[in-house]
């Protein structure tokens, strides 16, 4: 199993750990949501679980939970910008299905 980060997210990822002046790398999960069940949730992460996957991506460290890796497996973390819009962008191949507003999917 793997998750990747291309280098454009992880020079996002490692400018804001450096803004917040902490943090270990960023968590990568899913949580029970919205119009199709999924949703993506990314946040900073001081310290390791025991449980924690880490993948190392451009001198990142993308953390996964256990739980979430099933739904996650071949997704790369991308960071776009797009006229004046500017964010994470998930390429995930698990995904069958995604709602019309575009925060949620499913598997």
């Amino acid at each position: 199993m793997a998750i990747t980060m291309t280098e454009a997210a992880a020079q996002h990822v490692q400018r804001s750990i450096e803004g917040r002046g902490k943090g270990a790398g960023i968590r990568l999960g899913v949580r029970t949501t919205g119009c199709s069940g999924l949703a993506y949730v990314l946040e900073f992460v001081d310290e390791l679980a025991e449980e924690d996957q880490v993948f190392d991506n451009h001198g990142v460290k993308l953390i996964i939970d256990p739980k979430s890796l099933v739904y996650l497996d071949g997704t790369e973390l991308d960071f776009v910008r797009e006229g004046l819009n500017e964010g994470f962008k998930f390429n995930n191949p698990n995904v069958r299905g995604e709602c019309g507003c575009g925060e949620s999917f499913n598997v």
